[in-house]
């Protein structure tokens, strides 16, 4: 328990550095060539996600994310985890709403391990609330291979 609470406190300097120190640039969705990490937690049907990400602005309207992630089963089952790239498409400027807010949809490929190998396949959507320049809140629904919610916080560099 001691050593989780100092890899926590770790993890939330680093990201609290990395937002004071990120140069503000532009407005939600992504402008092309812009990136931003995502990291978070939810609610999965096979236990508890974490997950961390970087989305790579292709288009002001489309991203495409490398993500890693580790799902904590219940009850006490073994560990999972798994790697995946994911798609997005940006409906911000097609529906119109204001720049603090992020509203995609996309598909979803990769891998999942932990004991067995096999393909993770889905769709999700899901959106964010930049309450600054550079940080953001997000969350997202995901079905496919498997069903689940996620939220977590959005920085972008």
């Amino acid at each position: 328990l001691y050593q989780m609470k100092k890899v926590t406190l770790f993890l939330v300097t680093i990201f609290f550095t990395m937002g004071l120190f990120a140069q503000n640039r532009g407005t939600a969705p992504l402008a092309k060539g812009e990136k931003q990490i995502n990291f978070g937690a939810g609610i999965y049907q096979k236990g508890i996600p974490t997950y961390f990400s970087v989305d790579f602005a292709l288009h002001k309207d489309v991203t495409l994310t490398p993500e890693v992630h580790a799902v904590f089963p219940f009850p006490c089952e073994k560990y999972k985890g798994g790697v995946m790239m994911k798609a997005d498409y940006h409906w911000n400027y097609l529906i119109g709403i204001p720049a603090n807010w992020d509203f995609y949809a996309g598909a979803r490929a990769g891998v999942s391990f932990g004991g067995d190998i096999y393909p993770d396949l889905g769709i999700q959507v899901g959106g964010r609330w930049y309450w600054s320049n550079i940080w953001g809140m997000n969350v997202e629904l995901a079905a496919g291979t498997g069903f689940g919610f996620t939220f977590g916080l959005s920085v972008k560099l």
